[in-house]
């Protein structure tokens, strides 16, 4: 029992510690963000015709509503019902990552005894929420690359003489998915009488993608400033590009630390199998005694906690 209190001691002060330091990173990524719609405001003002130019698109916008209770419920699980297109169904995920939870109680049952159905909570609430995000990081990096591509598509038809609206249309018709599922929604949100105006924002905010926050700022400010369009979106499609390329970069640069932080995640256990066929004496006392639990548990719960901080900190520098 007290090597039990032990384990959920350490797990606990862990998760404490990556909480706080992922609060002090969202308040640094806060403040950027601030700066930065500063800084745009400040820039824009100089340059107005008439009315202030709206450039709030270029952020998140804020829900000051209360949300329902299911989708706060789901939310917990990493599922938001608001943006259901990450190909995957709740009703799929949510059985199959608890059974997994069931499982891996199961194999903890040498170090938690009774108590280790207790982890199957959290256990359930984590395997649930890094599928979701996954599959929607891979979402995401498809839409991405192709953006440029679409803004090609709305720039030809600009030129062409078709108005922005029927542009929209063209690229929910002729673009990939999940590109064109977007754009398909947008095209049914302006033939219903949607200014394009407000239903650029709801496509960035259902989209959760930063380009697209970029185009519905683009465009917001060309209807209200003037300009040419088609030069506005080649702009951005060059910059989307860049940040792309960036992005790549990045990734290829942090390949070498990814790599190290996998042989070192799997050193222990190709170590600890190959002392298991050689001595299984030696190897068994991390299971068969009660200290050796206790430090079992422990190191499994480092290890965690650190392969969780390495993926962290560096999703949070590319993104």
């Amino acid at each position: 029992m007290s090597h039990t209190l032990f384990v959920l001691l350490f797990a606990g002060l862990a998760l404490l510690m990556v909480a706080a330091l992922a609060g002090l990173v969202g308040l640094r990524v806060s403040e950027r963000r601030q700066a930065v719609r500063r800084r745009i405001e400040s820039v824009a003002s100089t340059h107005m015709r008439g009315r202030p130019a709206q450039v709030q698109a270029i952020t998140r916008r804020r829900v000051t509503e209360p949300l329902p209770l299911i989708r706060q419920i789901a939310m917990i699980f990493g599922y938001d019902p608001a943006k259901s297109d990450e190909g995957m169904r709740w009703y799929l995920v949510l059985p199959a990552t608890l059974a997994v939870a069931f499982i891996a109680a199961q194999c903890a049952d040498a170090l938690l005894g009774q108590e280790r159905f207790l982890v199957v909570p959290g256990c359930w609430v984590m395997l649930s929420r890094s599928l979701w995000s996954w599959r929607r990081e891979k979402r995401l990096a498809k839409q991405r690359a192709q953006f440029p591509d679409a803004l090609a598509m709305i720039v030809r038809s600009v030129r062409v003489g078709i108005p922005v609206a029927e542009a929209m249309h063209i690229v929910a018709n002729e673009a990939h998915e999940p590109t064109a599922r977007s754009f398909a929604e947008l095209a049914s949100e302006i033939s219903i009488g949607v200014p394009l105006e407000t239903a650029l924002p709801r496509l960035a905010e259902r989209s959760g993608l930063a380009e697209y926050r970029f185009f519905s700022t683009a465009i917001a400010l060309q209807a209200q400033t003037g300009g040419g369009l088609s030069e506005t979106l080649e702009n951005l499609a060059d910059v989307i590009r860049k940040r792309i390329a960036l992005r790549a970069r990045g990734q290829a640069l942090a390949s070498e630390a990814r790599a190290s932080g996998y042989v070192l995640a799997l050193l222990p256990l190709v170590v600890g199998s190959a002392l298991y066929f050689i001595n299984p004496g030696y190897i068994g006392v991390l299971f068969n005694d009660e200290t050796g639990r206790r430090l079992f548990g422990v190191a499994v719960v480092s290890l965690s906690c650190g392969l969780y901080s390495m993926q962290a900190i560096s999703k949070k520098v590319l993104s």
